[in-house]
């Protein structure tokens, strides 16, 4: 008997090697390509989510400045407002309690010549021929044809509280 002959070597053995080496460079640059490109896509990514964050807040800040300076003029515009209702109110007040004191002074024994001395000087402002009638709240009121004069306790504390203007202004100043 005869020995089998030899099996061949495989004659593309080198010929795959060569390919599954060749195969193998290329998958590594292919991946290494491919991680530089994520790298880079991540980089400019990162590059341009910084800028508009920062663009955002840039933005975010001016918004906000203007909104706060929106507020600040509104919150300033009520507060003038609300100053000038309580000094209107403060005014009002004032005005009702002088009014009130002196209403008082008709039930005091001096008003009969108080009063007396109102009526004269209607009289001596509108002409001897003028009309006096007392007020309601006290004091008198004169008509002459064409003319009046009112010299009511009422109308007496107004211009009173009208003399004093600026005055009654430094009640609410510290």
């Amino acid at each position: 008997m005869t020995a089998p002959p030899p099996v061949p070597a495989d004659p593309l053995a080198p010929v795959r090697a060569a390919v599954l080496h060749t195969a193998r460079e290329d998958a590594r640059q292919l991946v290494a390509d491919a991680r530089r490109d994520a790298a880079a896509t991540l980089s400019g990514a990162h590059s341009q989510a910084e800028g508009l964050l920062l663009q955002a807040r840039l933005q975010g800040e001016s918004e906000g400045s203007r909104a706060a300076a929106a507020s600040v003029s509104r919150a300033r515009r009520e507060t003038r407002s609300d100053l000038l209702k309580a000094k209107a109110q403060a005014c009002d007040d004032l005005h009702r309690r002088v009014v009130e004191l002196v209403r008082r002074c008709r039930r005091e024994a001096p008003y009969p010549a108080v009063r007396d001395r109102l009526a004269e000087r209607a009289h001596r402002t509108l002409g001897p021929g003028a009309t006096v009638t007392e007020h309601p709240h006290g004091g008198v009121v004169g008509t002459a044809p064409g003319r009046t004069t009112d010299l009511s306790l009422d109308a007496l504390a107004a211009r009173a509280l009208d003399r004093a203007g600026a005055g009654i202004e430094s009640l609410w100043k510290t």
